[in-house]
């Protein structure tokens, strides 16, 4: 049965035209890869490597799929079989399309990885929805995203660079919108206590913040990683059987005692 609707993982190209994407979504992922280049962005992705590789040890399976705008090489898990990273037509990505139009069909992957994708997006509902569709009955979908709820979502709300662009939406509003696609939350970790401050001195200066926050696991780092697992594939009405009339129920008559008799 092949996994990937008219696409080859080992031989997908995607230096080919794409010109009916969206430019505007295109021009997202452009800025949002330019800026997890910069410090802050490696700050970061430093921080939820280590996360994503602890929680990527423990799985099995075919395939795995990674989405999100990241130039560097996304984390992979050991046990599973074929890592596939697919998104927009950048250098890295080995199968290229939208993000409301993965080339998978139904239940193919055994673990979704969503990097950041819900961050830099057009339709975040869309994405997850895509996203949820292509994780088969007991997989699991891990999404990475920026903590609105932190010094990181903060500085977001002033930003002049790709990350102001960033939706930053919150892991209690994502957990729901999992249990609406039938996923059942199974853990939720945070990361990157650090500031987002550009000087590599004061991120090296602020280093033991990253220890004592993952001792407490504190809700307020910056970024968060959900774990969730599919549980449902669908249900479908039943239709009740159609039931044939059985006929009027009529009184039957009763015998009359003869008092005579009995005494």
């Amino acid at each position: 049965m092949p996994v990937f609707n008219g696409f080859d993982p080992e031989d997908a190209t995607p230096h080919k035209a794409f010109a009916q994407a969206d430019p505007e979504w295109l021009a997202l992922i452009g800025a949002a890869r330019t800026w997890f280049s910069g410090p802050l962005g490696q700050l970061l992705l430093e921080e939820e490597r280590q996360l994503l590789d602890e929680e990527l040890q423990r799985y099995f399976g075919g395939y795995l799929v990674h989405y999100g705008p990241a130039a560097q090489a996304p984390p992979s898990a050991p046990q599973v079989q074929r890592n596939v990273r697919l998104g927009a037509p950048l250098p890295g990505v080995e199968i290229v399309c939208e993000e409301q139009a993965w080339p998978l069909s139904e239940h193919a992957a055994d673990v979704v990885v969503l990097q950041h994708g819900l961050d830099f997006c057009l339709s975040p509902h869309g994405l997850l929805r895509e996203a949820a569709r292509s994780v088969r009955p007991g997989g699991h979908l891990l999404i990475v995203g920026i903590n609105p709820w932190s010094t990181w979502g903060l500085h977001h709300l002033f930003a002049n660079d790709a990350l102001g662009k960033a939706r930053c939406i919150s892991p209690s509003r994502v957990g729901d919108w999992l249990n609406l696609l039938g996923f059942a939350l199974e853990k939720r970790r945070f990361g990157c206590y650090r500031p987002p401050l550009a000087s590599p001195a004061w991120q090296k200066r602020l280093g033991w913040l990253e220890g004592y926050g993952a001792r407490w696991q504190s809700p307020g780092a910056g970024l968060y990683l959900l774990v969730a697992r599919k549980m449902v594939v669908g249900l479908r009405p039943v239709r009740q059987p159609r039931r044939e009339p059985l006929g009027k129920l009529v009184p039957l008559p009763m015998a009359k005692v003869n008092r005579r008799d009995t005494e």
